[in-house]
């Protein structure tokens, strides 16, 4: 079984409509929330570029209020089933060798080390974990380091079709 780990990259697909949001979407409908994740500084992320959308005129008020709404309901109300997990420090401090090898930013660097850590724990179940992202330089680095990837503005839907069911 596959689960999906969300860079903000492109999880904010899901809130405003941007190249790759249809597949983001493919995602949330086909998927059961509970095998999708991200961190919750990730979903904070996303809040940030709403907000940086809606001020700098992007997308409208109601679109950044719908935006929260769905957000809200879907990634950070407890009442969800989305796993989004909180940054402890031994994170940051063994995801800083990712930052050096790969010149990751500290939250990419974080978002890689995390969702190694979590691909490791599903292998021992038998699934397998897809870091789905839009960020170049995250993306190489997580395939160098082993990790299935999906890239929405680029990979076509049907690689979705093939693991989804």
């Amino acid at each position: 079984m596959y689960h999906f780990y969300f860079d903000a990259s492109a999880l904010v697909k899901r809130y405003t409509e941007e190249l790759g949001s249809d597949k983001i979407d493919y995602l949330f409908v086909n998927v059961p929330l509970n095998r999708l994740r991200c961190l919750t500084i990730g979903a904070a992320e996303v809040f940030w570029i709403c907000v940086r959308k809606k001020n700098d005129g992007r997308i409208t008020q109601h679109e950044f209020t719908h935006a929260l709404i769905n957000l809200t309901r879907e990634v950070t109300s407890e009442a969800s089933d989305f796993d989004t997990a909180s940054v402890p420090d031994s994170l940051v401090w063994a995801s800083l060798n990712l930052v050096e090898t790969y010149s990751l930013n500290s939250v990419d660097a974080i978002v890689l080390c995390s969702a190694l850590e979590v691909a490791t724990e599903l292998r021992s179940t038998g699934d397998k974990l897809i870091l789905v992202a839009s960020d170049q330089r995250l993306l190489r680095a997580a395939r160098n380091e082993g990790l299935l990837i999906f890239n929405p503005e680029i990979d076509p839907e049907e690689t979705l079709d093939i693991i989804t069911f």
